[in-house]
């Protein structure tokens, strides 16, 4: 199994927190596809850019594909990458990460960049995280290995979403 280098694992924490891309993964996991045309309509509280930023990434990343009739559906990547993000927000939700009252798409931004800075580890003793950074109890630090560990796998099985840091920066 090849495993994700840490600076492409934030990487992907990073393109993968991105609000529109979030809502309209889970939008459609939650509802069933979207006409193409009401996308806009149907997420109106994000910004028109964002989500067309959001839909370009989601098709070239092959998380979603177009039926027609239909709209925009989830592929089976696309499908897997929405229990991701529920296994993130029930995280976080489980141990009020960020806050005892947050929303769904900042708890699950909170938890990738939590992710992102503190690389979790399974050792001899248990799952460690970097000690500079704060979580809020002990259990949360073992339990975190759990979503960590689910991210990692849809990584590696669709490295193409996120591609790596490298590739990134010289397209820049």
């Amino acid at each position: 199994m090849k495993t994700t280098n840490p600076a492409d694992f934030q990487h992907a924490c990073t393109v993968l927190s991105s609000p529109a891309l979030i809502r309209l993964i889970t939008e459609i996991d939650d509802n069933g596809p979207i006409p193409v045309r009401q996308t806009a309509r149907i997420l109106a509280d994000l910004p028109v850019d964002d989500l067309r930023q959001a839909t370009d990434m989601a098709r070239a990343g092959d998380l979603v594909s177009v039926r027609p009739g239909a709209g925009l559906s989830l592929t089976t990547a696309g499908e897997e990458l929405a229990d991701v993000y529920d296994t993130l927000a029930r995280w976080a939700r489980r141990h009020a990460y960020p806050a005892p009252v947050s929303d769904f798409t900042g708890r699950i931004r909170h938890t990738l960049a939590l992710l992102a800075t503190a690389p979790v580890a399974t050792g001899e003793r248990g799952v460690t995280t970097r000690t500079d950074v704060l979580l809020p109890s002990a259990e949360a630090a073992r339990d975190l290995a759990r979503p960590h560990d689910l991210l990692q796998q849809w990584l590696e099985a669709n490295p193409q979403l996120a591609g790596s840091a490298e590739q990134s920066e010289l397209a820049a």
